[in-house]
């Protein structure tokens, strides 16, 4: 695809600002026809591209951002198409599509040797894109929170989610998304009468979130992540991977997924954060911001 970068912000910077500042923009990249993604781009040195979680945004990596560029990385943080800022298809909302968009913000960005880190959801578009596009630009991947490897139960993966549970989810989202969003969000950062991790404030802004997100994506997303079977492209990630997760995680169970991905992935480093919930990107996000680090530095 011809490159279709759509610059939204430009500021005057001092020429001694130029070299450190000059990366700092947003922009749309255009991935296919009549879908523009919405792309942050701060920072220089080595890039770390940061996939959101499903139902959010870019913005749930606020604290990662602001961590990895004051350490002297390039971060790309993106909105998947249906999210955020960018654009709201009907269709493509399958793992093969998103991927694809991934894909082309790698090519027009001109990315080479990056981290590709994905939280929950985003987990499946740094598989899939080892597996579909061969991985690359990518030296390094993360899985945070992920579904990696498949949530679904069936004969051969006995312990994973029943189909109702999935049609349940659906269901819920059809009478009234924003209610659904508002309990789930409370199991996402492990709330509880005698834990809450964050202010009721905060726990409204990443509602607020999750609401820009179209109802068709929410929908087709949730299916996908539910249903699709990674497992037989484990062994397509030749780089090293850094897998966290959290063992109380009530939205993702650990077992069911980051414990058998460290099992299948060649060369990795695998974090169990004690009692840590599913939103650990805030709940735990000193220690992952170090965990990252670490691993981007090693």
């Amino acid at each position: 695809m011809e490159n279709s970068l759509i610059n939204t912000s430009t500021s005057s910077l001092r020429d001694s600002d130029f070299d450190i500042k000059e990366q700092n923009t947003d922009k749309y990249i255009e991935t296919a026809q009549n879908v523009k993604l919405y792309v942050k781009d701060y920072g220089k040195g080595k890039p770390v591209i940061l996939i959101h979680g499903w139902p959010l945004s870019n913005e749930m990596w606020e604290y990662q951002i602001e961590f990895l560029v004051q350490n002297n990385f390039r971060v790309i943080a993106y909105d998947r198409r249906g999210f955020g800022k960018s654009s709201q298809p009907w269709d493509g909302y399958d793992y093969d599509t998103l991927t694809d968009d991934l894909s082309e913000i790698i090519e027009q960005l001109q990315l080479e040797d990056a981290a590709l880190i994905g939280f929950s959801m985003g987990g499946g578009e740094v598989v899939r894109y080892f597996s579909r596009h061969g991985g690359r630009g990518v030296t390094k991947a993360g899985l945070i929170s992920s579904i990696i490897p498949f949530l679904l139960k069936t004969e051969d993966n006995p312990d994973g989610h029943p189909r109702e549970k999935s049609e349940s989810t659906a269901a819920a989202i059809k009478e009234d998304r924003i209610a659904f969003v508002d309990n789930f969000g409370k199991i996402f950062f492990g709330i509880n009468i005698i834990n809450k991790p964050l202010s009721t404030a905060l726990l409204e802004y990443y509602r607020m979130l999750c609401s820009f997100a179209s109802p068709r994506a929410t929908l087709k997303c949730a299916e996908s992540f539910s249903n699709t079977d990674f497992r037989d492209e484990l062994h397509t990630i030749k780089v090293p991977t850094l897998i966290i997760h959290g063992n109380d995680d009530k939205i993702v169970p650990i077992d069911l997924t980051s414990k058998k991905a460290s099992e299948s992935i060649a060369n990795n480093t695998y974090i169990v954060y004690e009692g840590a919930p599913h939103g650990l990107f805030y709940t735990e996000r000193d220690r992952l911001n170090e965990d990252l680090l670490d691993f981007l530095n090693s």
